[in-house]
């Protein structure tokens, strides 16, 4: 079997374009990945045209590991956000094809099911008026539905330091969302990087006596050290790693002990294969997975097939029941929450295909997400001319 060629689809909202990516081969069989970058769509748009003539043309989509070595280092340049994000799309089509051809689904290539369902947590939830009145009430939402863990950031535009009143009026939105799902329900607590460390510090114990489930990129991810001051002086597990886009960059997270839960993005570490290896490596030690996923149904359920199959998976990210749903209904067998949990699927390969002609009612935008602008939250930006 080889692939004779790949083809792209763009799905979009006002705040996140999702680029799908079809690998044909010539047996018929058509393996589907995804991801959702950060204002760089086109450019890994172009991308790909080149891997295609250059890597992923004629290859075999059995063997992954080459295609993925050849993709990473067969142009010499570092690769980074948007090569790596090339490399994911692909790498996961080519599991969905291998699947495919041998009738199984991804998890049982990666060694088989440890669980029979991976926990969800809810996020793009709070897309309302920033109030606590407000809060409340969309979290009661959530929980509702029968999700027992959610995320929120609520320090509105803060950045390195933030202020008295503007501290006062955060711990009123946790307190508010914390009485809304009680005690028993995960509050993952995300500073999106905003802060210097010891603002970082000071707001985790402010917020402590709230439980939150973790405490998600505290200060920018360039500086583990910094993160290291932060880990050694909260009490809380330190979450980390959706921007790190290759798996060698974690070596130094792993000497720190800096971090207690890794949060790689499956479309853009360079997909399953990758994020299988780096979970055993943070197994060896003793830290958690819980990949990033702001991603649509087939990013859902390539993360899903590490989940099933990887004994320190923790949780996975799900915004697709609350912002934008309707983007579920590009994918057949989208995955669902049920319960708060997502069930194993027996369905062969990632056990989804992209509708191309729903995908097409939702055409590219200029998406914009601007985690300094006021109301970022609602996911709402402003239309530019």
């Amino acid at each position: 079997m080889r692939i004779t060629g790949i083809s792209t689809h763009v799905v979009g909202t006002p705040w996140r374009n999702l680029t799908y990516v079809q690998v044909h081969t010539d047996e018929g069989l058509t393996g589907v990945g995804e991801t959702r970058m950060l204002g760089h769509t086109d450019a890994l748009l172009g991308y790909l045209r080149e891997a295609e003539a250059n890597h992923i043309a004629g290859s075999d989509p059995f063997a992954v590991e080459d295609l993925v070595r050849r993709m990473k280092y067969g142009d010499f340049g570092r690769a980074g956000e948007i090569v790596m994000s090339g490399i994911a799309v692909v790498e996961m089509a080519c599991w969905d094809i291998r699947g495919k051809a041998l009738g199984v689904p991804v998890w049982q290539l990666l060694g088989g099911k440890v669980t029979d369902r991976v926990k969800a947590y809810a996020n793009g939830w709070y897309t309302t008026e920033r109030t606590p009145e407000a809060y409340h009430e969309a979290a009661r939402a959530v929980v509702a539905r029968g999700y027992r863990a959610l995320k929120i950031d609520p320090f509105g535009t803060g950045h390195f330091e933030l202020d008295h009143e503007r501290t006062r009026y955060a711990v009123s939105l946790i307190e508010a969302v914390r009485d809304a799902i009680g005690p028993d329900t995960e509050l993952m607590l995300e500073m999106h990087g905003r802060f210097s460390p010891a603002t970082a510090i000071r707001l985790a114990r402010e917020l402590a006596p709230f439980d939150p489930a973790w405490l998600e990129e505290p200060v920018p991810p360039e500086n583990l050290k910094a993160l290291q001051k932060v880990a050694a002086k909260v009490d809380i597990p330190v979450a980390t790693g959706e921007r790190m886009h290759d798996r060698i960059e974690f070596r130094e997270l792993f000497e720190s002990q800096a971090a207690d839960i890794l949060q790689p993005d499956v479309g853009h570490i360079g997909g399953i294969w990758e994020t299988r290896k780096l979970a055993a490596t943070a197994e060896t030690h003793y830290l958690l997975l819980a990949p990033h996923n702001v991603g649509g149904p087939v990013l859902t359920a390539a993360s899903l097939q590490v989940g099933f199959s990887t004994p320190n998976f923790k949780v996975l990210e799900h915004f697709n029941d609350f912002a934008d749903a309707e983007i579920k209904t590009v994918v057949k067998g989208a995955p669902e929450v049920v319960d708060g949990y997502f069930h194993l699927s027996d369905a062969p390969g990632l056990g989804v295909e992209l509708d191309t002609d729903a995908a097409a009612e939702f055409p590219q935008q200029q998406a914009r997400f601007d985690l300094w602008a006021e109301g970022w939250e609602r996911r709402r930006p402003k239309v530019t001319k």
